[in-house]
């Protein structure tokens, strides 16, 4: 990695609804443009293009970041209270743990603390910060507000909190200089916090739109989104600055901190999240002590083999090189945990008289489906082919139709959950 370059960690492209316009394979080509190795996605409150961002990224051979410009309250997040305070807060996810942790906060903020925003708050945050790296974040963060105000022991209170929950190697204050009196005030004490703390400082241009003269199209966005008129004085406005910087430009507004630049590349290497697509993944289903996945779906197979067929089960081998077959296949294909899931959730379904269908579609073919009682047709009788159901020469998840009861489905909806 070239250690002359820069990474823009604060970023909000079209996903930050009228606020980010910022498109993801502009982005890539004006990051490429610029040599830089990678780039990070911070939306506002959600995950909405991470995957988006993520593909375009590994496709022009740029590092994708997965991150979230975080709103969080100051009080319980489950709470509504008539007068709210939130917070913005810049996350990272620098392994596979922090961004099933990022998933894991920004979905709880939307399912449990939706209030005006999704918000989380900082128990939350704490019990969900492994393999995370937080900023402290721009004007609108809670350090930075108690800084406008002058309240400087607040200010340090808040910076040591954010400290414990992350830990020093994961916690950094964020710099913006967009020539604005009120980042200057802030910027006056945030050095020397990071001094006090043991903490490092990094870079940042909070990008909002990708070149200097998109901020006319950007602030027309701004007025949609804030229902004013351009012309109205007293509107929300953004500075031009909020655009995609090159290295150049971020060292030279940064020029006294040359720390600030090297540790978004610090954090660049660290951040090495990587996802894999085009596997199904399924939960892995808990067998009984002592036992495997393959050998406890065998174990069940023969035992409904008895049930099914009674004596004919232990002399015929036609039958039983069938079922041995499906097994394997089964086990070669990776679908062990999905039939005993399956089987798991219709047995339930038996057992407290919850009626279910026979079965439909491909998965009669499937001599494991009929002993497992997830289907009740019996393949052999009808020449039904298990190829239909899972052919090992073009792997495909298995699909098994199941009907149940309208009125006590909801039971086995539950059970499943």
């Amino acid at each position: 990695m070239p250690r002359d370059s820069f990474v823009h960690l604060h970023l909000h492209t079209e996903y930050s609804l009228l606020d980010g316009a910022v498109r993801m394979r502009e982005l890539m080509n004006e990051a490429v443009k610029m040599k830089m190795p990678a780039v990070a996605i911070t939306d506002h409150g959600n995950l909405f293009g991470a995957i988006d961002f993520y593909q375009c990224a590994k496709a022009a051979g740029i590092k994708p970041i997965i991150g979230c410009e975080a709103y969080i309250t100051s009080g319980s997040y489950k709470e509504k209270p008539s007068r709210e305070s939130t917070f913005h807060f810049t996350l990272l996810a620098e392994n596979e743990t922090g961004y099933r942790n990022l998933v894991k906060l920004i979905s709880a903020a939307h399912l449990d603390g939706f209030y005006y925003r999704p918000r989380i708050d900082k128990g939350l945050l704490a019990a969900h910060a492994d393999g995370l790296i937080g900023l402290s974040g721009c004007l609108a963060s809670e350090i930075n507000s108690a800084l406008q105000v002058d309240n400087i022991e607040k200010a340090q209170n808040l910076t040591a909190e954010y400290r414990d929950i992350f830990g020093p190697r994961n916690f950094f204050i964020e710099l913006h200089d967009h020539g604005m009196a009120e980042q200057k005030q802030c910027n006056a004490h945030l050095p020397k916090f990071a001094r006090e703390f043991g903490l490092g400082l990094v870079a940042a241009n909070d990008v909002h739109f990708l070149r200097r003269s998109d901020h006319k199209a950007h602030d027309v966005l701004l007025c949609i989104n804030t229902a004013t008129k351009i012309e109205d004085e007293q509107r929300m406005r953004y500075e031009p600055e909020l655009y995609f910087k090159s290295p150049a430009e971020m060292r030279e507004i940064f020029r006294d901190f040359p720390e600030a630049i090297t540790n978004t590349l610090e954090i660049t290497d660290r951040c090495n999240l990587e996802i894999e697509f085009g596997k199904s993944k399924y939960p892995e289903y808990p067998v009984p002590p002592g036992k495997t996945r393959e050998g406890y779906l065998r174990e069940l197979c023969y035992k409904g083999l008895h049930e099914r067929y009674g004596e004919r089960a232990a002399n015929d081998q036609e039958l039983i090189k069938r079922l041995d077959y499906e097994v394997d296949v089964l086990e070669k294909t990776g679908f062990v945990s999905y039939l005993l899931i399956v089987w798991d959730f219709i047995h339930f379904a038996r057992e407290r008289g919850i009626p279910v269908g026979p079965g439909r579609g491909s998965a009669a073919g499937s001599i494991v489906a009929y002993v497992l009682g997830i289907t009740d047709i019996d393949p052999l009788q009808y020449g039904l082919i298990f190829e239909r159901f899972l052919n090992p020469e073009r792997i495909s998840p298995p699909d098994i139709d199941v009907d149940f009861c309208e009125a006590r489905r909801g039971e086995v909806l539950e059970y499943v959950r």
